[in-house]
């Protein structure tokens, strides 16, 4: 922003107005859920307490988006310091992608292939073990209890488990039967409104408090994961689930307009944000709504190209991490871009279905977390009797042989969730993220360009139409976009058109906080969620 702590200004007209708290804060995209946050932080507990217990609850309130059996990432601000957390699991050791790529062009999306090990409850452990202030099972009461008692599902989550209630029962795989045992009993999902329950999943957060997070992946829980997955064709072994341990990793960094914007490096795709961003700072931010997201489109397009290209797992194969956020290759990349739209191609650098949540607390501890099963309820594969849908992260390995993200036994698939911290000069202005898929470095990008560029709070950046890149020079932008918008775009040779579907251009959450410690809060308008503080 041109100013930190100008958190009231509205250049842009909002939906509601930004949050505005002191002593706590939890924004998410389920209002259960971050009540469940907030009251973690009137419980006595910091921000770790809360965005845990927001986690925890939206895998019951939201499961259209992530389960237990999902991935995670987090970067926690101590307030000293930025810590990353990498959550994401590994491919099973007896994947066989010689048979994959026989029988398929691409990752099979459906079924136990797609389903690496799922890394939500050890992010969690290791959270809660470092951070946190309550014990367990008072962080995974809310849950609990509206797993155990039911909870009025919210419009945006029903509409997403109408459609998969459409498709998950026509796909003939045996792994995918007990899906529609949990989440469509009755054979149809549950209307907006309607109370859902399910004793399953409240038994296996029973479990997970009672026998502590690594039963998931070496106690009781692992053995009954283990079985269900030999019983339906499944991959894992015993050495999988053991062998997987969430892992610290030193959050990366590119400048934007005097500030430092945060992420996790690889095998996360982070980087594509800092590149778009690194791209656009070393142009002059535009007066014009169509040169910016002319501007942004391009720089994005040139990230993208990059991260396709270079973005796997750096504990099996290199990647130019380094190269790729170089001052003098962003200069050579920036310089491809002109008054008309390109198709982008990768450069050549030197080597060397979401929720998404931040929460902060009084003392500055700020959390911004993100978990995901992918595509919707994930893999479709889940083990009926503890609630656990299993996510489908391996659909983002490639098949290419000698490709840096092709799949392999062990290796953990690149990763479209990333969560998003916002520094300026070292000191913590906070947490943002917009989820959903390959839409969130595009979100990322156009929510700090809104603050950081025009002076737009948290809620009114979240309010801004925004625009998706396709392939080549395909690309859709919300219908509230102005027609002379997009006109002025297609006559620059985008082929831009209108997408309707509000759920494709991402659900962001943003906490800012001033140099008084207050809070400004803004949570997204196309979810159900909201941000709530004290």
């Amino acid at each position: 922003m041109h100013n930190s702590d100008s958190l009231l200004r509205y250049p842009h007209p909002s939906r509601r107005h930004a949050l505005l708290c002191s002593e706590g804060v939890v924004a998410t995209s389920q209002p259960l859920a971050a009540q469940a946050g907030l009251r973690a932080l009137l419980e006595g507990g910091n921000a770790v307490d809360a965005a845990l217990a927001c986690a925890v609850a939206l895998t019951v309130v939201e499961p259209v988006s992530n389960g237990i059996g999902s991935d995670a990432f987090a970067l926690v601000w101590d307030g000293e310091n930025l810590h990353g957390l990498n959550g994401s699991g590994r491919a099973a050791a007896a994947l066989d992608v010689e048979a994959l790529r026989a029988s398929h062009e691409t990752f099979p999306e459906w079924g136990w292939p797609g389903v690496t090990v799922p890394g939500a409850p050890d992010t969690w452990r290791v959270l809660h073990e470092r951070f946190a202030k309550l014990d367990l099972e008072r962080i995974m009461a809310p849950a609990i209890a509206y797993a155990e008692n039911g909870f009025p599902v919210s419009p945006v989550v029903s509409q997403a488990w109408s459609e998969a209630a459409l498709q998950y029962p026509e796909i003939p795989l045996p792994e995918l039967s007990g899906w529609e045992k949990v989440f469509a009993p009755r054979g149809s999902a549950p209307a907006a409104g309607e109370l859902w329950s399910s004793p399953g999943h409240a038994a296996g957060l029973r479990l997970l408090v009672a026998r502590g997070l690594r039963d998931f992946y070496e106690g009781e829980i692992a053995s009954r994961i283990l079985a269900y997955s030999d019983a339906t064709g499944g991959l894992f072994s015993a050495q999988d689930l053991a062998s997987h341990h969430s892992e610290w990793v030193a959050p990366i960094m590119a400048s934007y307009r005097g500030h430092e914007v945060w992420e996790i490096p690889p095998n996360g795709q982070g980087i594509a944000a800092l590149q778009a961003l690194g791209i656009l700072d070393g142009l002059p931010a535009p007066d014009s709504w169509e040169e910016r997201w002319h501007l942004q489109m391009e720089a994005m397009k040139l990230a993208f190209a990059d991260a396709y290209r270079y973005v796997a797992d750096p504990a099996v194969v290199e990647v130019p991490q380094a190269g790729l956020l170089d001052p003098d290759y962003l200069s050579g990349r920036r310089a491809l871009i002109g008054p008309r739209a390109r198709a982008a191609e990768a450069g050549s650098p030197s080597r060397g279905g979401t929720v998404y949540l931040c929460a902060a607390d009084r003392d500055g501890l700020m959390v911004s977390y993100i978990q995901s099963n992918f595509m919707g309820f994930g893999s479709g594969v889940v083990l009926p009797e503890l609630g656990i849908a299993f996510q489908n992260r391996g659909v983002c390995f490639v098949l290419e042989p000698g490709h840096p993200n092709v799949a392999a036994p062990g290796k953990r698939p690149r990763h479209t969730i990333i969560p998003g911290f916002l520094t300026r000069g070292g000191r913590a202005l906070g947490p943002f993220g917009v989820m959903g898929g390959e839409m969130q470095p595009q979100g990322h990008v156009q929510v700090l360009t809104a603050m950081l560029d025009r002076g737009l709070n948290p809620q009114a950046a979240l309010d801004m139409p925004r625009w998706r890149v396709l392939e080549g020079l395909d690309a859709v932008a919300e219908a509230q976009a102005p027609a002379e918008l997009l006109e002025g775009l297609r006559a620059r040779g985008h082929r831009i058109e209108i997408d309707a579907e509000a759920s494709g251009f991402g659900r962001g959450q943003i906490i800012l906080r001033s140099e008084n410690g207050a809070y400004a809060a803004g949570s997204e308008p196309r979810a159900d969620g909201c941000a709530v503080g004290y």
